[in-house]
């Protein structure tokens, strides 16, 4: 509880403490009148105590708006009204544009970076609150990561609360079973990883004497898909990268090409799936359940729901999780996201004064509590998760649980060591590996030098002329090009605009 809340419950008790000693020194008075006059004292403190209201729009990962469950029992413990606007998140930009248009923001607004960034004029204007000089008057607020904080500071200052997420998750799940059977362990270097992917093709792991397995099952998603982990294994910079002192991007890299040439000599050879560049998350997936693929490089976490879909195919099927890939150099390294999913952020179109940004601060301030924290993440205790050796294990009803308490999820702040919540721990053994993992990945991170830095040619015209990289990328893991061909789209993303955002970058540093 923040320092304001304390001071109005001990006005409250100190009210009361006087209702009732007056009472007691007027025993010659009426006794109903008495009655009455302490009734209506009483009354009077309760309507002080009236609840904040507070408005907010965040993003929405289920197919339908959540029950209110969660949401009441945040409400009651805050002693808040919440108005909640559910926008599902592949119309959320669209959202966000309409409402800052029309003036129609909710009180907290939540936006992923790259939404920061399109509204990053409109913070430079005054247009949203900096609430950097409030943070340390909230014990709670006060504990958010300064390293994490950075990442989302806009000039120095800071405009938003950060919902923590693993600076990195990537690595890999593979058949542990087929690695066993063949005689393999883990690679630690991407030839080991490469030999893999050809056993698991050409040695028969599945032992049915057909031609019928692949090594890699991959998707169309240069980030998180398996290119960028594989790109880090090699030690390509992270989004941008330094060279003689100027920050370029990260195809203007060797290493990057290096990359490129590791995933095209795997489907060359025919170890993974030929048509990754239009393959689906869902048929990625399918293939690794299936028994067709061995490895499926993304987020480790995955390996819980891939396990249980792909027992009831084969229920004798083993997975396990993997991080340590070294590359040419023989240094391990993997990239690193910011440090959190998505910000909220506080317009002044809707929030008048600075006493109502501090009473919504103060709400935030509660949800960074391990009791708020642990209902907006986990549920109800007993009801939607158990607590088993001080760690919190999910109820099996998934579908419960993405009814009830998934969306929520998008309340929290910070992260289970700034707000005291429960760390997950589940009973199939490597999906627990995966948290381990996660953890020691952070002592290899490839960071992103351009998070804090701006470029007003990348936010109008990024996502253009990354579309000429990402398809030169394809085109030469494909074969469509060769290694002159790629370098010529370096050098039209170069001229359609990519110099000046080189020049903008390198400027605001």
């Amino acid at each position: 509880m923040n320092l304001r809340k304390g001071f109005m419950a001990l006005f409250s008790m100190l009210l009361v403490l006087m209702v009732l000693v007056a009472c007691s020194n007027n025993d010659d008075k009426d006794e109903s009148a008495s009655s009455d006059s302490s009734s209506d004292k009483g009354d009077a403190v309760v309507k002080d105590k009236e609840k904040t209201k507070i408005s907010i729009m965040t993003k929405l990962h289920t197919a339908e708006v959540p029950s209110e469950k969660i949401l009441e029992l945040v409400e009651e413990a805050a002693n808040v009204e919440i108005k909640m606007e559910w926008v599902p998140d592949n119309n959320y930009s669209d959202k966000l544009n309409t409402a800052f248009a029309t003036g129609t923001f909710a009180q907290a607004v939540t936006m992923g970076s790259d939404q920061v960034d399109q509204f990053k004029g409109a913070i430079r204007d005054g247009q949203f609150w900096e609430i950097g000089p409030y943070l340390s008057e909230f014990s709670n607020l006060g504990k958010l990561k300064d390293e994490v904080v950075k990442n989302t500071m806009v000039d120095g200052k800071v405009y938003s609360l950060y919902q923590g997420r693993p600076l990195s998750r990537q690595g890999m799940i593979y058949r542990k079973d087929w690695a066993d059977k063949l005689g393999l362990e883990a690679p630690k270097t991407v030839d080991e990883f490469y030999e893999m992917a050809r056993a698991f093709t050409e040695d028969d792991p599945d032992g049915n004497g057909k031609n019928d397995t692949i090594g890699l099952t991959d998707r169309s998603d240069l980030i998180y898909g398996a290119f960028k982990t594989i790109a880090s294994w090699y030690g390509t910079p992270n989004n941008w990268g330094e060279q003689n002192g100027e920050l370029l991007p990260e195809f203007m890299f060797p290493e990057y090409m290096s990359a490129m040439n590791f995933i095209k000599d795997l489907r060359d050879d025919k170890y993974m799936n030929q048509d990754f560049p239009v393959t689906s998350k869902e048929d990625q997936q399918a293939l690794l359940k299936n028994g067709t693929a061995g490895i499926y490089i993304g987020a480790m976490v995955d390996i819980l729901g891939l396990y249980n879909d792909a027992i009831e195919l084969n229920p004798d099927l083993e997975f396990d999780v993997h991080n340590y890939v070294a590359g040419p150099t023989g240094e391990f390294t993997v990239w690193s996201n910011p440090g959190y999913n998505n910000e909220i952020l506080f317009p002044k179109s809707a929030i008048k004064t600075e006493e109502e940004l501090k009473d919504i601060l103060a709400f935030f301030d509660l949800m960074m509590t391990p009791e708020l924290s642990n209902l907006v993440q986990w549920g109800v205790e007993g009801e939607h998760y158990s607590i088993v050796d001080g760690y919190a294990v999910i109820d099996s009803d998934q579908d419960k649980i993405n009814k009830e308490v998934f969306a929520y999820n998008m309340l929290g702040i910070g992260e289970a060591e700034t707000n005291g919540r429960y760390e997950s721990r589940f009973d199939y053994e490597p999906r627990q590996k995966a948290e381990t993992l996660i953890l020691e990945n952070d002592s290899h991170l490839i960071q992103d030098p351009t998070l804090t830095l701006d470029s007003e040619t990348y936010i109008q015209d990024g996502d253009r002329l990354q579309a000429i990289i990402n398809d030169a990328t394809y085109n030469y893991m494909l074969g469509g090009i060769d290694e002159a061909g790629f370098n010529k789209e370096v050098e039209k993303w170069k001229s359609e605009g990519g110099n000046k955002i080189i020049e903008e970058f390198n400027a605001s540093r």
